[in-house]
């Protein structure tokens, strides 16, 4: 079934003197919602220990759990130094997700920097191949890898390539952030047939299987011709998209994916927002 919840702990969660992210669980069930995402961001810091420990608490709170791989990721960096960094950030978020009892990891697949783009999809591709084959021989492969679409134009992350990446493996499911979509496309998103266009594209390309219960991050995104600038609240009303049409648009196709809500501070309201005009479309 569908699922609603927050990336991260809001600024109403701090305020109110909580700071461990076993609180995160606890706080997320009471407000009606059923998913959350831990953030790797800023690198996988976190202690075998304690992965346990925070899984334990999403478990008794019947909260899934995603987590979101170190945001420097970039498999079309031209060294393969980096690259193998790039290997390594999603094992070991990998590794921290399967002891939290989670199943999705959520990557952003690379910048284009000074290649083409055709060169930098292209080397994006094959690495991520690489990728999959080391994922099986740590066992890894249980574990569902959520390719992000990204806002900014110069990121690797169309819709199209992530189908593209998508197609290599059973273990890649697509991460679909509507916010960036709509960012770097400079308010593309208004309609149900909007939302529509892109996710019958999708199923026709991966099918229905893979995208049933496909992964989606939402907020509102401030945005320049460059793309993406900055994560905003359900409270703007410059920028985009809404989620009301994105909501009939599931509901008309049948999917029922995992909704993450990003929004700037208020993305445990938001999410509960969400969770309610889904329930009322």
């Amino acid at each position: 079934m569908i699922k609603f919840g927050p990336s991260g702990n809001s600024e109403a969660f701090r305020a109110a003197g909580l700071s461990k992210s076993e609180d995160s669980a606890t706080w997320v069930k009471n407000l009606g919602l059923n998913c959350f995402e831990y953030s790797f961001g800023r690198g996988v810091n976190l202690s075998d220990e304690r992965a346990v420990e925070i899984g334990k608490a999403f478990t008794a709170a019947g909260v899934e759990i995603s987590v979101h791989a170190p945001y420097y990721i970039n498999f079309a960096n031209p060294e393969e130094l980096n690259a193998e960094n790039s290997y390594g950030y999603v094992i070991r978020s990998a590794e921290k997700l399967k002891l939290m009892g989670g199943r999705r990891l959520v990557f952003h697949p690379a910048s284009q920097g000074k290649m083409s783009r055709e060169k930098a999809v292209d080397l994006t591709a094959e690495r991520l191949k690489v990728l999959r084959d080391r994922i099986y021989e740590q066992g890894l492969n249980d574990l569902t890898y959520c390719p992000e679409t990204m806002g900014k134009i110069g990121q690797i992350g169309t819709i199209e390539e992530i189908v593209r990446f998508c197609k290599i493996d059973d273990i890649y499911v697509p991460a679909v952030d509507f916010g960036h979509i709509n960012a770097r496309e400079c308010g593309s998103l208004k309609t149900e047939k909007d939302y529509l266009d892109r996710l019958n594209y999708m199923v026709s390309e991966l099918g229905i299987e893979k995208m049933k219960n496909f992964h989606i991050h939402f907020s509102k995104i401030e945005y320049s011709a460059k793309g993406e600038v900055r994560h905003l609240t359900f409270e703007d009303q410059r920028y985009g998209p809404e989620f009301e049409p994105l909501s009939s648009a599931l509901k008309k196709l049948g999917l029922e994916p995992y909704v993450i809500c990003e929004s700037a501070g208020t993305q445990d309201v938001d999410a509960v927002k969400m969770q309610k005009i889904y329930a009322c479309d």
